[in-house]
């Protein structure tokens, strides 16, 4: 069974990112370069081992410490022994008390900072004492698990040997997004077929679980976590890749594109774009 027990609610992951994004953008002034920051913390998140990853108490104070750490970085002159940085970087963690570290270079009036002590001033103002901390230093990601090519083949070649109604498939897709919105995982799992995978793609940019989740309970247990019920996030079904699928919305903003592949009566596979860069064409104005 795939990593079911990884998956952060939409709410959660888009929250986080918006604070990531506040942070940068505080502390570089300049919105292109905030988000070139959050994809670049992003990648030192997903270069940690699944084990250091697990020994993080709170993921979104130490993106939030990576974050800051890269920002002053592009505002301080190069330090030739990159105390700091390693500080912030290699260990996720840097000293923010009174006895050194960015509180310590905080001059006491607002109006003589400069640019890269306004920035770690952000910083310290984002992060406050709530800091995560994880053990060892980032290494080198782990293999993926599986092929999706391969598994996409796979699911062409079921579908041809069961081919779904155009009738059936929007009943089964109306049928999840009931099962998600009443939280019912029995229901849900009885939708999918026992060997059912299920592909999250993040491209890096949100904190989602980075492998393929088999099997009918875990990939109920995700989505349920995904989609979990919160008062600014809606599910609704909508057409995905020419058939029925489901759209998930925090506040007017579209957060996941859920296509389902199905043969017979069940659902085979599950694929949900979370990547903001693929969502964009979704939250584009209409005329």
């Amino acid at each position: 069974m795939g990593p079911a027990g990884d998956t952060v609610p939409i709410a959660e992951l888009l929250d986080e990112r918006r604070h990531l994004l506040e942070v940068a953008h505080r502390m570089l002034g300049i919105a292109v370069a905030a988000e070139r920051v959050i994809d670049e913390a992003y990648r030192e998140w997903y270069g940690l081992t699944d084990r250091q990853r697990s020994r993080i108490g709170s993921p979104r104070a130490w993106l939030s410490q990576i974050v800051g750490a890269i920002c002053l970085e592009r505002l301080t002159p190069p330090d030739p022994y990159g105390t700091a940085q390693r500080c912030a970087r290699e260990r996720g963690q840097c000293d923010t008390g009174p006895e050194g570290g960015v509180g310590a270079v905080l001059p006491p009036k607002p109006e003589t900072l400069s640019p890269a002590e306004r920035a770690a001033f952000v910083l310290s103002d984002a992060l406050g004492t709530a800091v995560g901390t994880v053990e060892g230093s980032p290494g080198q990601p782990e293999p993926e698990c599986a092929e999706p090519a391969n598994r996409a083949r796979h699911s062409l070649r079921t579908r041809r040997a069961q081919p779904a109604s155009p009738s059936r498939q929007d009943g089964i897709a109306h049928a999840v997004r009931q099962a998600c919105a009443d939280e019912d995982a029995g229901r849900l799992a009885s939708l999918l077929t026992p060997d059912v995978t299920a592909f999250f793609d993040g491209g890096g940019k949100v904190r989602t679980v980075t492998r393929p989740v088999t099997g009918s309970e875990g990939v109920a247990r995700s989505l349920l976590t995904l989609l979990a019920r919160h008062p600014r996030t809606t599910l609704r079904t909508y057409p995905v890749n020419g058939s029925t699928g489901l759209v998930a919305r925090y506040d007017d903003q579209v957060a996941a594109v859920v296509a389902l592949d199905v043969a017979g009566s069940r659902v085979v596979e599950v694929w949900v774009v979370l990547n903001p860069d693929k969502l964009r064409s979704w939250n584009r104005p209409r005329p």
